[in-house]
Order: C-alpha cells, then sequence, then structure tokens
C-alpha cells in the first residue's frame, strides 16, 4: 500500500516525517491520540521491506498505544515512532542517528514523549534524554526508572496465571506447558519467571543461539521458528514481532490460549474472530503487555512506588478476568471487548462537563 493511501485511512491525529541522509534512515513519529494527556510511546529500529512497510507499522502501533492507556486508566495519549534503517547501526553511525532523532523529539516540545522499543535500548533513550525532557524507560544512574522489560515479562506473567484460571479454573503454573516465541529482552525475563513457577517451558527466537542460550539457562526446549504454530502447548506467548497470528498460522495452531508481549499479534481484526472459532483465548496484547509504560510512566511521572506498581501489574491479570468475562456473556470476541473498554474511557474523555 502506497503511502498516501496509508495516511488517508488512518483515523490518528498526525504524522512527523524525516529523513536523515547521513544515516539513511526513515524517522516517522505516528501521534495516534492527545485525548487524554500528551502523546507517549515508544521508539522502534527496524530494517524494513519498503518505507510504506515502516510508517504502517508506526501507525498500527500508535493505534495501540492509545488503546493501552486508556485501558489502564493513565493520563496519556497513544503514539509511536520508527526508525527504518538500512541495517541495525552501531557504534559512531548509532550516535549520529540517535542524536538526529533527538533532535526531532526535541522539536516537538513535549506533543510527543518516548521511551524504548525494539532495537532502541536504555543507553539511547539516555542520549534522547540530553537533548530534551521527553523521554521515559531511562536508566536509573539518569534519573528514570530503568529497564522495563522486566515489569513487562511480569505484567503478562499475571496475565497468563488469569487466562489458565479462566479457562482451567486455576492459575497454577506448575505442569503447564507454555511456548515462548521470541527471547529477546522480554521473552528472557519471561521465560525465567515461568520456569521459576514450575512451568514447562519452550523456547524459540529467529536468533538460534539466542534461544539455545535462554533455553539451556532456564531449562527450556528449543524449537525452531516456524515450528511454534505446530509445536502442542498450553500457552503460545509472542514475544516478537507483529502481525503473526494469521488465517494460516491460527489454523496450524496447537494451543488453547495466546497470551504475549508482542504488539499487534493479530494480522487482521477478522483474525480474532478466527480466534474465537478454534476455541483458543486470546489475550489482547496492548492489555497484557501493558507493564513496560506502567512502570516508566507510573514511576517517573506519576510518582509511583514500586508497591504501587507491583499491584498495578497484578491488576493486569484483573483487566483481562473483566474483559474474558465481558467477552462470555455478550458473545464477542476478547479483542472486541478490551476495544469496548478502551473506547469507553475515551468517550467519557470527551464528555463536557457542566456547572451548576
Amino acid at each position: 500500500m502506497e503511502i498516501e493511501a496509508l495516511l488517508r485511512e488512518w483515523d490518528g491525529e498526525q504524522v512527523v516525517t524525516r529523513y536523515d541522509s547521513s544515516t539513511n534512515t526513515w524517522m516517522f513519529v505516528c501521534i495516534h491520540s492527545s485525548r487524554l494527556g500528551p502523546a507517549t510511546g515508544g521508539t522502534r529500529m527496524r530494517v524494513y521491506p519498503s518505507t510504506a512497510d515502516a510508517l504502517m507499522d508506526g501507525l498500527r502501533l500508535s493505534a495501540g498505544m492509545t488503546r493501552k492507556f486508556a485501558v489502564v486508566g493513565l493520563p496519556f495519549g497513544g503514539a509511536k515512532a520508527v526508525l527504518a534503517v538500512e541495517a541495525i547501526p552501531a557504534g559512531e553511525r548509532r550516535r549520529r542517528l540517535i542524536e538526529a532523532y533527538a533532535d526531532l523529539v526535541a522539536s516537538l516540545r513535549g506533543s510527543f514523549l518516548t521511551g524504548e522499543d525494539m532495537n532502541v535500548t536504555e543507553a539511547d533513550v539516555d542520549l534522547i534524554g540530553t537533548h530534551g525532557p521527553y523521554v521515559f524507560c531511562r536508566s536509573v544512574a539518569a534519573g528514570g526508572s530503568g529497564d522495563p522489560s522486566p515489569s513487562t515479562a511480569l505484567g503478562v506473567l499475571h496475565g497468563i496465571r488469569a487466562s489458565l484460571e479462566h479457562l482451567t479454573g486455576s492459575a497454577e503454573l506448575r505442569g503447564r506447558s507454555i511456548l515462548v516465541q521470541g527471547v529477546g529482552a522480554v521473552g528472557a525475563h519471561l521465560a525465567e519467571l515461568l520456569a521459576a513457577d514450575g512451568a514447562s517451558v519452550i523456547v524459540s527466537d529467529v536468533a538460534a543461539d539466542r534461544a539455545k542460550s535462554v533455553g539451556k539457562r532456564v531449562g527450556a526446549q528449543v524449537v525452531d521458528g516456524d515450528a511454534v504454530y505446530d509445536t502442542p502447548c498450553d500457552v503460545l506467548a509472542p514475544c516478537a514481532i507483529g502481525a503473526i497470528l494469521n488465517e494460516q498460522t491460527i489454523a496450524r495452531l496447537v494451543c488453547k490460549i495466546v497470551a504475549g508481549s508482542a504488539n499487534n499479534q493479530l494480522a487482521t481484526p477478522e483474525d480474532a474472530e478466527r480466534l474465537l472459532a478454534r476455541d483458543v483465548l486470546y489475550a489482547p496484547d496492548y492489555v497484557i503487555n501493558a507493564g513496560g509504560i506502567l512502570q516508566c510512566v507510573g514511576i517517573e511521572a506519576l510518582g509511583w512506588t514500586r508497591a504501587m506498581l507491583d499491584e498495578r501489574l497484578a491488576g493486569i491479570g484483573d483487566t483481562l478476568r473483566r474483559i474474558y468475562r465481558e467477552a462470555g456473556s455478550d458473545g464477542i470476541t476478547t479483542n472486541d471487548a478490551a476495544e469496548r473498554m478502551a473506547q469507553a474511557r475515551l468517550t467519557r474523555s470527551e464528555m463536557p462537563t457542566t456547572s451548576r
């Protein structure tokens, strides 16, 4: 799809674009909504098949951030930025790219706040923060709350327990088989948490060496990347790239629950119906993976203590339980139930106040 068509069909507010010739990088800051507060979302760096694919990723991710903030009840809007690179840079080239991007973020003067996402590190965020105060998830040494990956993983753990409880009546992980697809920052933490709770863990990653390393560390079985859809398990936890659930892969699933940290797991909205038709319980991604924003925004902007954060992370499971109940009672998909929850909050924010 062409860039013009993508923008015409999008329901967001604005896209800020910059091309950095020194690093051959397209930068897209996609601001979907500022209805609830400043538009906020991580920055993702990836090699994309095309510039249009990069923009499409940013547009979809930013809409997911709007829903995520609405569902968890935080006073922020949704946004996302993508850096479309020809190769993941390192050294001086990476520094030049991050500084050029930091200038773009600073030029928006707080209408966009950002943090870590795929291939963007804590050190990168610290560097962005030297150009302006418009970042979350800086290192503790730089005055931030640190790496959000452990909190994201802990939120997913609570979500998996809630999903198992809804389906089986027990949140117990011991003896349950859980396949973690993608063992990067979040997935590796999740695999460790699951193993510590007695789950039978299976791991997979496009980087075979990384999968083997994590598998050895947590005592997990390792399967090849494409085999995840055909591997019997109680729970599939996608923790890598999005759009992995489509008509073809859903037909191959040998699990009863999909609950993981990856953003935009459904390739199309119709895929939620396909999961329901196959009796696969789906934990909407922007609900279950909210732990990272709860940490960064809660601690850095709202003054939460660690105890308050832990309570909100556990609340991810409670939110999913409510979504599952409403989906079941109303005969709709869990994705539709989550969407309805998000839209209710967004609608309430638009209602005029009356004076007496």
